[in-house]
């Protein structure tokens, strides 16, 4: 049937007309990613730590004299100055001991008065010889004991009025108060083994303890006591460093067990947003600052053991470069060494590019780049 064998052919051929035509899909065209230039400018080597916040003061408040407690003159959590009045106990017992002992000197100073006096005639009366050697001795031994019994006098006002201003119990120095433990009408203990009535914690300037390792310490910290060390301190609900202080203090030896040293930073602390017991991340620079390319964590990829960026070229394609990362400075990374000044590089966007791949590049701002000093 040679009419049937003419038609495959020519229906072959109009379907391959339309395969070729309308049913093609159209090539895709470069991937859109945000494409950054490298910070290059000086930064402070910045090494970062975890501590907590101290109390330069920490006093536990105690009773230096038993007694029953009469006013508390402070509310929780108060602040207060050097001085000022906290408790009182009863002072009338201590007020009394005072006029008790005031009256026995009174009475030492009558008596040293009288054989001072006496001890005088027996020295006359002994220059002509109508006393005897023995009598003598007796009333200038007498005179003696008298100028003695004063002193001891003395001392015992003096005993007495001290505990008399134990009974006013006062700030030792400025801080915030805790609660009083004891309370009006309870009689209280003295002594060390007694139970604290309350504890004051000084507030400003405040301690940041943290510790450091070894190289940190010789690198920053050995000369500490001869140079002004850089550091700086941020709290738990923030991402970077608020605040701004110095090391205080470097502990006198190396912990053997753990490699580290205690370190204690001061901060100040005007506004009293800083407490005893918070939780600090401090960061500890030093050297002067020196010039360093600076990109976004976000920019970095890892390739098995490697850390590498897309880096464009100047025909906008996305060329693999690996590359050494540092330290973190002001929420960007510095990067060792693998870019150069000027570079520009893929920031976001890095799941729709492989290396090689031509790209069209939005210039955008490298993030935190505004954020970036060269100190704190």
């Amino acid at each position: 049937m040679p009419g049937i064998r003419l038609i495959y052919p020519v229906a072959c051929a109009l379907v391959l007309a339309a395969c070729s035509g309308h049913g093609a899909a159209p090539a895709a065209g470069p991937a859109e990613v945000d494409v950054a230039t490298v910070v290059y400018k000086p930064v402070t080597d910045w090494q970062s730590y975890s501590g907590r916040l101290q109390a330069i003061d920490h006093v536990d408040i105690r009773a230096q004299v038993p007694g029953t407690i009469m006013a508390v003159y402070f509310k929780d959590g108060q602040m207060v100055k050097k001085g000022e009045p906290l408790f009182l106990i009863d002072p009338r017992t201590y007020t009394a001991a005072v006029d008790r002992a005031a009256a026995q000197l009174a009475a030492a100073h009558a008596h040293e008065k009288f054989t001072s006096a006496d001890s005088q005639r027996a020295q006359k009366l002994l220059q002509g010889n109508a006393i005897s050697r023995r009598d003598f001795d007796d009333r200038s031994n007498a005179a003696l004991v008298a100028t003695a019994d004063v002193k001891a006098a003395e001392a015992a006002l003096e005993d007495a009025r001290v505990n008399l201003g134990y009974t006013k119990i006062v700030a030792p120095v400025d801080g915030r108060m805790s609660r009083a433990e004891q309370t009006v009408g309870n009689i209280v203990a003295a002594g060390f083994s007694s139970p604290a009535l309350t504890t004051l914690v000084s507030m400003n300037p405040i301690y940041a303890g943290f510790d450091v390792d070894e190289q940190t310490y010789l690198k920053y910290l050995s000369q500490a006591a001869d140079h002004d060390v850089a550091v700086r301190l941020g709290l738990a609900n923030e991402t970077g460093f608020s605040r701004t202080g110095k090391i205080a203090s470097v502990d006198n030896q190396l912990n053997s067990t753990t490699g580290t040293i205690r370190v204690r930073a001061s901060f100040d602390n005007a506004d009293g947003v800083l407490l005893p017991g918070m939780f600090a991340r401090v960061a500890v620079g030093g050297g002067s600052a020196h010039p360093a390319i600076l990109i976004d964590d976000r920019a970095i990829s890892t390739d098995q053991a490697k850390k590498y960026v897309l880096v464009l070229d100047d025909k906008d394609h996305a060329q693999y470069r690996e590359i050494f990362p540092g330290l973190m400075v002001d929420g960007l990374r510095v990067v060792d060494s693998g870019l150069k000044p000027g570079e520009r590089i893929v920031v976001n966007g890095l799941q729709r590019v492989h290396p090689g791949d031509p790209v069209h590049a939005k210039v955008v701002p490298m993030a935190g780049e505004d954020t970036v000093a060269s100190s704190p």
